[in-house]
């Protein structure tokens, strides 16, 4: 092949690759005020923006997002600026939002258009066949949909130096068998798919976007939802109220939903839905007495059964050096998938960086639960985790340490770095013990407040009131495969399909058995 045809069929290849056309973008609230849309998707973010682009197929929706766009930002789109956004944080403006648990730990949440697909690791995998089984989903709709976020954001990594040596680690210390590149959630060590491509360029969810039909999307930027509307009767979701995500903006607008069959949809994420829904009546009575706000359902389980992985994170270089900032790309699953480990390069500040190896409890015991600081809906929520309360949890960090030490100590990881191999860092169960409970930090997995069940029926429908749905990791009890970002880009597509098939049969009904037209009400 001549070089000029090789650079023809790259060229072509990025063309056809940046082809898709997004939908309208506004700041404007005033552009969409008043407007009516089938479907009203409150948070662009990991599974908002792969829903909007199903549903876009056959009918208008609107995307309100509290952030702004990630397009052009060099912070989100540049792995080379991986871990930046989370050193660069304000109250109302930055991409990543940093929120402090009540237990005392620093978390982050997105704020921008693709949610957390625009500051994570990029790390993706899917969850294990048991996750799917469990939550009752169709196992041949779970893989079409896994595989069309993967033909449009998913690419197999080139691993870098020390990705490759750290591999080597997880594999001396025990974790078997090497399952190379791979996308399922299997026992072992193995490569993931990231959602960085070959030239260093993130591919947050809102590109699936342009994987719709622009046309039938609009999306509102910068614009926080206060509450949902509901009709006259507080039976049925109508519509939403938004504000410009600003700290000087006290006006309110207003977004409908077409009359007959529109519903709102939340995707805010973990923090983001149970709190609308408590905003808009919909939780504990007592806990909305508190602030004084009208209750719609009393839905005692909105913002319970919280939970976030317990983590600990060992820093394995001796000290601070200015390395490439490595997102990770290697994960070591153990046995019964009860810990994940994977290590990456992370900013300390803009010159610094330090290696970590970082492990997290797949299935933690202890729950939490989220409630509300104020009625302001930019003010993050207090939410509490309970890290490590339950025995179980805290004997489950001690073996998880001991795992990660492993890995430390072993003969490429201290080799590579010019370290002799330690003793161990950590001895006896009751250093153990401390250890955990002095150095446990989150790896950004937490999840719950809206499970399934409790507060949305198998259809993500709030219970108790119509046309009103939650899609996203708030309604999940565990977090799926080595981290929930796969999985909940499936969800967004897969619930998107049962709603157009859920609509399709609505609309047949109109039919008689013969299929003649029956008169519309």
């Amino acid at each position: 092949m001549s070089h000029f045809v090789f650079l023809f069929i790259i060229f072509m290849f990025i063309n056809l690759s940046e082809g898709a056309q997004m939908p309208y973008m506004t700041t404007d609230p005033k552009e969409v005020s008043g407007k009516s849309f089938d479907y009203i998707v409150v948070g662009g973010g990991t599974a908002g923006c792969s829903l909007a682009a199903t549903l876009s197929e056959k009918y208008s929706v609107l995307v309100i997002e509290r952030g702004g766009s990630p397009f052009g930002d060099p912070l989100v789109e540049e792995r080379r600026y991986f871990g930046y956004s989370l050193l660069n944080t304000d109250e109302y403006s930055s991409v990543a939002q940093s929120f402090t648990s009540v237990d005392g730990i620093e978390n982050y949440r997105g704020r921008v258009l693709g949610g957390s697909s625009a500051i994570n690791g990029g790390f993706y995998s899917r969850a294990s066949d048991e996750f799917v089984k469990k939550t009752g989903w169709d196992k041949d709709l779970v893989q079409d949909c896994y595989k069309w976020v993967e033909s449009k954001v998913v690419f197999m990594p080139e691993l870098t130096q020390w990705q490759s040596v750290v591999q080597f680690g997880f594999l001396e210390a025990g974790f078997y068998p090497y399952n190379g590149y791979s996308l399922e959630h299997t026992q072992g060590t193995k490569i993931g798919g990231s959602i960085y491509d070959q030239c260093g360029k993130r591919h947050t969810s809102a590109d699936l976007l342009g994987f719709g039909k622009p046309n039938y999307i609009t999306v509102l930027l910068n614009a926080t939802v206060q509450s949902i509307i509901f009709d006259a009767n507080k039976t049925r979701a109508v519509g939403v109220r938004f504000m410009e995500s600003d700290e000087n903006s006290n006006k309110s607008y207003k977004a409908h939903v077409e009359k007959h069959r529109g519903e709102v949809i939340l995707t805010a994420g973990a923090l983001g839905s149970p709190q609308i829904l408590l905003l808009s009546g919909i939780g504990p009575e007592n806990h909305l007495k508190d602030f004084d706000i009208p209750v719609i359902v009393n839905l005692k389980e909105v913002g319970r059964k919280m939970s976030d992985n317990p983590a600990i994170s060992l820093l394995v270089d001796r000290f601070s050096q200015n390395r490439t900032l490595e997102p990770p790309q290697v994960a070591a699953i153990a046995e019964g998938y009860k810990f994940i480990l994977e290590s990456a390069v992370l900013p300390t500040d803009i010159t610094t960086t330090r290696i970590s190896i970082a492990a997290k409890i797949a299935f933690p015991k202890s729950k939490g639960r989220l409630k509300l600081n104020s009625t302001n809906p930019m003010e993050n929520p207090a939410v509490k985790f309970n890290y490590l309360k339950n025995k179980e949890d805290l004997d489950a960090c001690q073996e998880m340490v001991l795992h990660l030490q492993h890995v430390a100590r072993s003969e490429c990881v201290t080799f590579f770095l010019g370290t002799q191999a330690q003793d161990k860092l950590v001895a006896g169960d009751e250093d153990l013990k401390n250890f955990c409970k002095q150095n446990v930090r989150t790896y950004y997995h937490y999840h719950g407040g809206c499970i399934v069940g409790p507060v949305v029926d198998e259809a993500y429908k709030v219970n108790g009131v119509k046309r009103l749905r939650v899609i996203d990791g708030s309604t999940f009890e565990e977090s799926p495969g080595t981290n929930p970002m796969a999985t909940v880009l499936m969800l967004g597509r897969y619930q998107g399909i049962k709603i157009l098939k859920e609509r399709e049969e609505q609309e047949n009904m109109f039919l008689s058995p013969q299929g003649s037209p029956q008169p519309q009400p």
